[in-house]
């Protein structure tokens, strides 16, 4: 009797054990499908290459391009080179290619060199936007970006609206063989160039540095004393420009015109040590830039050329939607 009730027992268990584990098992079985379900595959993997990938106006960019990519819900890869460095830039557009990813957006910095590369890359079947610098030779789908010639046409104009007199003027660029410096160079030259009481007397590089924009400040500062007048083409430019010239007591008599509108920038404006800066909108082409790679890989039509826009601002412009310049969003 007793074997009976043991053998009873152990049979039982054994039941309510088997019962247990299925049910466990289908619980299991359940989640995880629904997690399954719950879970989508981002529709592409697209890379945003910058010219640097800490630079502070770049970073405006990639957080422009990760809001569209997460409403879209593709996947963002920001990868280049830390500092300014044309061969790394270059590397990686290819390694992008390489792995197949759905679509690369990049500077077309130097079209010597950016034309047949993006032509290559296009051509195995990886479509390349421009951002920011356009290579307009190139078989690139779309730019998305500032005018940067008419960007350097704004600050020359302004120039000559905000000064009286002789103007004696050296420009600080960001670099001498990047596309879109060249043309910000350009148009200001071009603003000025009529206007024999102004001068251009000295362009010096920077390397998109605050660091070598101080330095290079210095250099034309001693070698030639009677500038009045500074142009910075890059988003660093102004601000070490206006270092220098405060280090060496030269605020009173220095008009400074810079580019973009870092939250430095805007304390230099806001505190009258420059003058004016040219408002690009980097959030808005890192956005557009995600926005329009998807169209794209979606097979609808695009525009060749999208120009963000573009302004000068001053000291009285500031109260008006500060924070909405500083990311350049208009959303």
């Amino acid at each position: 009797m007793g074997r009976m009730i043991v053998g009873a027992c152990i049979t039982l268990f054994v039941i309510a054990f088997s019962f247990f584990v299925y049910f466990s098992v289908k619980a299991f079985n359940l989640e995880a499908t629904q997690a399954k379900e719950s879970y989508s595959k981002p529709k592409y993997h697209l890379v945003l290459v910058p010219e640097e990938i800490n630079n502070d106006y770049w970073r405006l960019v990639e957080k422009g391009a990760r809001t569209a990519a997460e409403e879209l819900g593709v996947t963002l890869e920001y990868a280049g080179p830390k500092q300014a460095n044309l061969e790394e830039h270059i590397n990686t557009i290819e390694m992008a290619a390489a792995a197949k990813v759905d679509g690369i957006m990049t500077q077309g910095l130097s079209e010597e060199q950016f034309t047949p590369l993006i032509d290559s890359v296009i051509k195995k079947g990886t479509p390349i936007i421009t951002v920011d610098t356009d290579a307009p030779n190139s078989n690139r789908i779309s730019y998305i970006g500032t005018d940067n010639y008419y960007a350097g046409l704004l600050a020359g104009k302004a120039l000559l609206a905000d000064t009286d007199g002789e103007m004696k003027v050296a420009i600080v660029t960001g670099r001498f063989d990047a596309t879109h410096q060249k043309l910000r160079v350009q148009g200001f030259k071009d603003a000025v160039k009529e206007q024999e009481r102004v001068k251009i007397v000295a362009i010096e590089a920077s390397q998109i540095t605050r660091i070598q924009a101080a330095e290079k400040t210095y250099k034309i500062l001693k070698e030639h004393p009677d500038v009045n007048g500074f142009y910075g083409t890059s988003a660093l430019d102004a601000i070490g420009i206006s270092q220098v010239v405060e280090s060496m007591g030269k605020n009173n008599d220095m008009y400074i015109i810079g580019f973009d509108v870092l939250p430095e920038t805007v304390n230099l404006l806001r505190n009258r040590k420059i003058e004016a800066t040219v408002v690009q909108k980097p959030y808005e082409m890192g956005y557009q830039a995600v926005e329009t790679m998807v169209k794209i890989l979606e097979g609808k039509k695009v525009s060749a050329v999208n120009h963000t826009e573009t302004k000068v601002i001053h000291n009285k412009d500031l109260p008006l939607q500060e924070h909405e310049m500083i990311e350049g969003a208009g959303r």
